[in-house]
């Protein structure tokens, strides 16, 4: 019985039949509109205008802004390159190749994080810190 049901209910035609005319019913439904204001007013410069000639593509397009020199490109490049070894020595002096140390600072990074952090107490939050 179970079986007849199924075949019947998911593999009939007339099963597909009931879902198109439920999702179209659906489609309609949702094209109705509350809004009583009438269309709604498109902007009369929007898209291309038909001038009735030919677009001259001879006429160079202007630029938006003046474009650097190649004195000014330098100047700029070098104050990057200073800015960036700036960073550099900011964060610790120069990279590290040893592929030994990078591995033993792994090992020793997570640890001393922990101690730095247990070692420090806020006694706002907890007043028996010492």
């Amino acid at each position: 019985m179970t079986i007849k049901f199924g075949e019947t209910v998911f593999f009939g035609g007339g099963h597909f039949c009931r879902i198109g005319a439920t999702i179209m019913l659906l489609g309609v439904a949702g094209c109705s509109s509350t809004n009583t204001g009438g269309p709604v007013p498109m902007a009369t410069d929007a898209g291309p205008k038909d001038t009735g000639t030919f677009p001259n593509l001879n006429i160079p397009p202007q630029v938006a802004a003046k474009q650097f020199t190649e004195t000014e490109k330098n100047a700029k490049l070098a104050q990057l390159k200073a800015d960036e070894k700036g960073q550099g020595a900011k964060s610790g002096g120069a990279a590290v190749t040893n592929q030994a140390t990078l591995t033993d600072l792994a090992k020793k990074h997570g640890p001393q994080t922990l101690k730095q952090i247990e070692g420090k107490c806020d006694p706002a939050l907890d007043p028996t810190c010492k």
